[in-house]
């Protein structure tokens, strides 16, 4: 069905008999027309209004049909216009020209109106029936836009949700883990302190007790110069001189050895604040600290390799509200991996400096090795989940992801590293002091 509402036909002919007659004929059907004498006209009226088919004359002057055509099919605006070509001439070569250049029709001069209504009605049809499948593939596409689109994005939601589920599990099993190291640690630190504090309050006395002891025995010997033979033998079994000059420092080494066991007590103490759901306002060099002591076992020298040495270049006091016990844990697993790093390094002389500083209104932190350092495809991936370059059961590949979380999502903070292969490697931390 053809749509008669809007649109109309182009008739195009230099005799006006034939203008006339084929509009009448057109209009007795409903149909709107608009005329034109040549070419040129033609072009123009379908450049600015499109004609729903064009009824072109071959036999013009100046420009002829197939030259009007030409130029139709050539230009963007007017090239899906329907043409028929009115014709005297019934030869082969003629209509095949036509054809070729575009047109969809033939109708012969002297026209049979009927034949010229139903020729038209038909590609009035046609035209119809294209514009709809036009439209309703461009619909279709549209559609199917849309939908790629909402795929896409569901898709990229769901991806980013699995993502979001996996981080989760992985905090939450590092949480638990960590957790269950800080109450572990905590408990021992708990536990170490009733003995290590009996030992340190009894030194004090014990000390007291062998310079009277020996005070005694050296008033008795004074006096009492010549022993009897029977305490003379017992005194150089017993070695006496000798006791009395070595026991001060069997206490003294067993003092230090308190102190020593004391600091690894307050060091665990303080490393083991997993538990704070609050910032506190602490001093970072005292996690650094407590971190250090916990790792000085594996900072000893062993096989071949040399006692690494830790250099503190500390500057100024650095509190800040934080999570310590998260932070301890970042720290921890940097130094881990610097000591890692050194144990797989050649180097004569390894080196961990730390380096603390206030930058504009941030406490930086620098961990640094001169250790066998990072390729470019490791820096890469090296804060990306269970990423690991270490042998299977020696890491887990959660530390530095997780201590990214920690530094920027819990502390609004900033980590970074720089890293050359056989140079070394160095963390930048920059937690903000408000």
């Amino acid at each position: 069905m053809n749509d008669r509402s809007t649109g109309f036909i182009l008739i195009v002919d230099d005799n006006a008999t034939n203008l006339s007659v084929l509009s009448q004929a057109l209009k007795q059907v409903g149909l709107k027309v608009r005329m034109a004498m040549d070419g040129a006209t033609a072009i123009n009226i379908a450049q600015q209004q499109s004609p729903e088919l064009i009824l072109l004359d071959i036999q013009m002057p100046g420009m002829d049909g197939f030259e009007t055509c030409t130029c139709l099919k050539a230009n963007p605006l007017t090239q899906v216009i329907p043409v028929i070509f009115m014709t005297a001439m019934a030869d082969a070569d003629s209509k095949v020209k036509g054809l070729s250049l575009g047109a969809v029709d033939y109708i012969t001069k002297p026209f049979e109106q009927e034949e010229v209504i139903a020729r038209v009605n038909v590609h009035l049809q046609l035209r119809h029936l294209t514009k709809t499948l036009q439209e309703r593939n461009a619909q279709l596409k549209q559609g199917n836009e849309a939908l790629e689109q909402r795929v896409a994005e569901r898709t990229a939601q769901l991806s980013q949700a699995f993502q979001d589920l996996q981080q989760f599990q992985l905090q939450l099993v590092q949480n638990e883990k960590m957790s269950a190291l800080g109450q572990l640690v905590a408990g021992v630190a708990h536990e170490l302190n009733n003995p290590i504090g009996c030992i340190a309050s009894n030194l004090a006395p014990a000390f007291e007790y062998v310079t009277n002891l020996t005070k005694a025995i050296e008033f008795y010997q004074q006096f009492y110069p010549e022993a009897t033979s029977k305490l003379e033998e017992k005194l150089g079994d017993l070695d006496l001189e000798f006791s009395l000059s070595d026991l001060p420092k069997l206490l003294n080494s067993m003092k230090l050895s308190a102190d020593r066991i004391k600091d690894i007590s307050i060091a665990l103490r303080n490393f083991s604040r997993f538990d704070a759901r609050t910032k506190v306002r602490v001093n970072l060099h005292d996690g650094l600290d407590s971190t250090l002591t916990i790792l000085r076992h594996r900072l000893k020298a062993a096989g071949s390799r040399p006692e690494i040495e830790v250099i503190e270049d500390y500057g100024g006091l650095l509190e800040i509200e934080c999570y310590p016990g998260l932070l301890n844990q970042v720290f921890m697993n940097i130094l881990a991996n610097a000591i890692d790093a050194l144990e797989e390094s050649l180097t004569a002389k390894p080196q961990i400096r730390i380096q603390t500083a206030l930058v504009d209104g941030y406490a930086v932190i620098r961990i640094a090795d001169n250790g066998i350092g990072m390729s470019a495809e490791v820096q890469q991936k090296a804060f990306n989940e269970l990423f690991t370059t270490k042998a299977f059961g020696r890491g887990t590949g959660l530390g530095l992801s997780i201590g990214r979380q920690i530094v920027e999502e819990k502390h609004k903070g900033r980590i970074s590293f720089t890293s050359e292969v056989g140079q070394g490697t160095e963390f930048a931390i920059a937690l903000p002091i408000d």
